[in-house]
């Protein structure tokens, strides 16, 4: 049952900052915080390495022992978990109960609370072993952050600098903090913790085995406001998590407008296709559209493989999210900028392609530093009506060796490779997919259909209209190798991509009437290899 809350008075408006205790781990700014607040005539009370540094600094600062009257103890692990401190910061002045309390027991109230908890999402992100991050599990940082953040009314709590700033700016400004700032600062306080335990339950689940714990959060550090969600109407905003995973969320973007909600879906989506091909084996490029590929090529080079990727469907590709998996290079972005693009995804880029896109302002160009592992684990989530799902990434990788050939006719080498390509690509497009492919090139992508006999038919719609624009005599689609991500449940499906070109087919099978499409592939002519593995993205 909820408690009900006791007959306060209210809360005062504005509040002079009389008393303040520091406790950082993330010093940054702290000698510059203390000595505006002394220079505010607030009295500093702190705790280990930051009393240290802030006395260093020639700064009048007093021991939080000298309030509580006991040492530091336990390797620094109990320092502020006493009655003096959290009924300094719980205590409501204007109560004649807690003020009778904190006079017995000569409890000094502590108006400004500056705690930045310890490094632990940064010691699960260095690999740390087991015990050092169970040392780095901050427990009076939390305690004493609940506390200032639940007594806002007469309590101002800061757990970064930029809260930190806000609150000098208020005292310098006006000489208090307002209970309108208090209370903002409460929220972001509680957020913070949240954020905080969420990182520690989810490490501990993990090191324990425990995959889908009995509860599970979802924690993120706002990284932008938008203008909009998917469309006008919607609000949104983006938020990044603590995975060091490159892409959307930790690169830097150089140049352009801020991205969009759509075009962060977008590039995460064609960033992590491109991360399935090895740049030290080819250059990739993938040009995706409303988070499906519409061109995707291999070759030597950036430049040639943009080229192929661009000629598989240029107009869905006008508009669209490029990505690279090498370097930008100043040839490949005067190629690209020939097109109208709205953001372009790369590890790096050379000075030079930088200055080239300079001259496109509203495109945007984003470099993360690396490629994402597309063999590495993790988790994806996707929000439901009350509720939310989570499954683990999509590692699949399919090699020649995990192939069963169950048509007569055997795939030559080339149309392996195209295969293998070919399902790559389908792993990332929305299902029902088919995807055409031809020495390293898509020539005809299906996507988001109802049923597969559809989708291949659009594939090869595709493939025929993109060789027409190029001037060429056939379908890029012919002698093509087609992939479906997801078993052909009828025969259709496949008749329908022999009729658009292909010579080979990639499918996990599995369907009840297998026989019945591998007769189908028999008949045509053409090689057909099972995966018997599925990589349906819904």
């Amino acid at each position: 049952m909820a408690h009900s809350a006791p007959a306060f008075p209210a809360a005062p408006d504005r509040l002079v900052v009389r008393r303040a205790l520091l406790s950082v781990s993330d010093k940054t700014g702290l000698i510059e915080t203390a000595r505006a607040l002394h220079d505010l005539g607030v009295e500093l009370v702190s705790t280990g390495g930051t009393r240290s540094a802030i006395a260093e600094a020639g700064l009048p600062v007093k021991d939080v022992s000298e309030l509580t009257g006991f040492p530091e103890m336990m390797d620094g692990r109990v320092k502020t978990l006493h009655p003096v401190v959290h009924g300094g910061l719980l205590g409501v002045r204007d109560a004649p109960s807690h003020a009778d309390a904190m006079t017995a027991h000569g409890i000094g109230a502590i108006d400004l609370l500056y705690v930045n908890l310890y490094p632990f999402e940064e010691a699960v992100a260095s690999g740390a072993d087991f015990a050092t991050t169970v040392e780095n599990i901050d427990i009076g940082g939390p305690a004493m952050i609940r506390s200032a953040a639940k007594n806002h009314g007469y309590v101002a709590v800061c757990v970064d600098p930029e809260a930190m700033a806000q609150v000098v700016a208020a005292l310098q400004t006006d000489g208090a903090t307002s209970l309108e700032l208090r209370r903002s600062l409460a929220a972001r306080a509680f957020g913070r913790t949240a954020a905080y335990d969420a990182a520690i339950s989810g490490w501990f689940a993990g090191e324990v085995g425990d995959a889908y714990p009995q509860r599970k959060t979802i924690a993120g550090a706002l990284a932008q406001t938008m203008r909009y969600g998917e469309n006008p109407h919607q609000s949104a905003a983006f938020y990044r998590t603590a995975s060091a995973r490159p892409g959307v969320a930790s690169a830097r973007q150089l140049q352009g407008k801020a991205l969009s909600y759509n075009n962060v879906a977008d590039t995460d989506a064609a960033f992590e296709l491109v991360a399935e091909f090895d740049p030290a084996d080819r250059a990739a490029v993938a040009i995706i559209k409303h988070a499906n590929p519409c061109g995707v090529a291999l070759d030597d080079t950036l430049e040639a493989a943009y080229r192929r990727a661009l000629q598989c469907d240029p107009v869905s590709a006008f508009g669209g999210i490029v990505a690279l998996n090498r370097r930008l290079d100043a040839v490949s972005a005067r190629l690209i900028c020939e097109t109208f693009t709205e953001v372009v995804i790369a590890p790096e880029a050379d000075d030079e392609a930088v200055a080239i896109f300079a001259a496109k302002k509203n495109l945007r160009l984003l470099v993360t530093g690396g490629l994402p592992n597309a063999r590495a684990g993790g988790e994806v989530f996707r929000s439901v009506a009350g509720g939310f799902l989570v499954q683990s990434r999509d590692t699949a990788r399919i090699t020649a060796a995990d192939l069963k050939i169950v048509t007569q006719r055997q795939p030559t080498p080339t149309e392996l490779d195209d295969m293998l390509f070919a399902f790559t690509v389908a792993k990332h497009v929305k299902s029902n997919a088919i995807v055409y492919a031809k020495d390293g090139q898509t020539a005809g992508i299906g996507a988001g259909q109802m049923n597969r006999r559809d989708s291949a038919r659009i594939a090869a719609i595709r493939a025929r209209e993109a060789a027409e624009t190029a001037g060429l005599p056939r379908s890029l689609a012919e002698g093509s190798a087609c992939a479906s991500e997801a078993f052909f449940p009828f025969a259709d499906g496949l008749i329908e991509a022999v009729q658009g070109g292909a010579t080979s087919v990639i499918q996990p099978g599995g369907s009840i009437r297998d026989a019945e499409v591998i007769a189908a592939a028999d008949a045509a002519g053409i090689a057909m290899a099972f995966t018997e593995v599925r990589v349906f993205r819904h």
